[in-house]
């Protein structure tokens, strides 16, 4: 694939300090400015002055120039304006309102975290030591920006953006709901909702397995119970653990790890997911604020002024 990552989001906020704390405890790293890094992507969020939470900007790296050259012809054909300059294309997804620059990057190289040892029934893998994760007491950090959920208001326009326009692939889908879109071996980078409104749901940022989700997490609670949105558990679609927390502005920000990976497109299969089993495989029952954000009324009401 010639899209080969998310390389960063902007986030517009009425409160820059309070969501620049959140993050920061979050475990990204603060480089001045609302910027913030993560271990493997570098800098990937920036958070800025917003009258109501959205997502200003989302970023897409592309190995080379004739990648930007497919986007912006994908873009025409779709009569959708793009900016194009040596190294970018811009161009606005009209159900989202969110401005996408696919623009020449690297590619990440992660150094893989060495798996733990793990006693099994039959195999005694760890004979006479504690478990790794017990031992952790470092901060948890995040290794890279993995995916954005989104809320359109015109949710096969904004399909077609990503996918006809930019060059996304669709790994699975819910009918009538959401679309789950991939530029890179990511399961999904990019998940397209039906909304009444313009907005997003939630940042989702990888860790290294499922206790530093869990070990994230807790330390988030234990700062702010009421952060705490949905989790421990584990998706069906993208199979990957979860655990959710809400910043100050009302966003959603997610630790995952283990989300599937597609290194051959010919070898995956899309599915069609009904009911609950799309939401998730095992763990609490998801909140009626994770399904509709408890904002969403207001930010209804503020649409118009932005």
């Amino acid at each position: 694939m010639s899209l080969h990552r998310l390389t960063g989001v902007t986030l517009g906020v009425p409160d820059v300090a309070a969501a620049a704390t959140f993050y920061t405890e979050f475990g990204l790293t603060p480089l001045g400015g609302g910027r913030f890094a993560t271990a493997d992507g570098g800098e990937q969020l920036t958070v800025t002055s917003s009258a109501r939470r959205r997502l200003i900007a989302l970023g897409v790296g592309a190995d080379h120039p004739d990648d930007l050259d497919r986007a912006a012809h994908g873009l025409s054909r779709l009569g959708i304006a793009a900016e194009r300059t040596a190294t970018t294309v811009r161009a606005t997804d009209r159900g989202t309102q969110v401005v996408v620059t696919v623009s020449l990057a690297p590619r990440l190289s992660a150094t893989p975290t060495p798996p733990p040892a793990v006693n099994r029934p039959g195999d005694v893998a760890r004979p006479d030591a504690r478990a790794d994760a017990v031992l952790r007491d470092g901060p948890v950090r995040p290794r890279k920006l993995g995916h954005v959920v989104l809320g359109s208001t015109d949710h096969d326009t904004s399909h077609r953006f990503f996918t006809d326009g930019l060059g996304f692939r669709v790994s699975d889908t819910v009918p009538g709901v959401a679309a789950f879109l991939r530029c890179s071996t990511d399961h999904h980078n990019v998940l397209v909702q039906r909304a009444p409104v313009s907005f997003l749901h939630h940042t989702s940022w990888q860790v290294d397995d499922v206790d530093e989700v869990g070990r994230g997490a807790s330390a988030m609670l234990e700062a702010d119970p009421a952060r705490h949105v949905w989790g421990l558990g584990r998706h069906a679609i993208g199979s990957n653990f979860f655990w959710y927390l809400k910043d100050p502005a009302g966003n959603f920000a997610e630790y995952h790890s283990d989300l599937d990976c597609i290194v051959d497109d010919a070898l995956w299969t899309p599915e069609v997911w009904e009911g609950v089993r799309s939401l998730y495989q095992w763990g609490p029952p998801p909140p009626p604020s994770f399904l509709a954000p408890d904002d969403l009324a207001a930010l209804m009401t503020g649409a118009h002024s932005v």
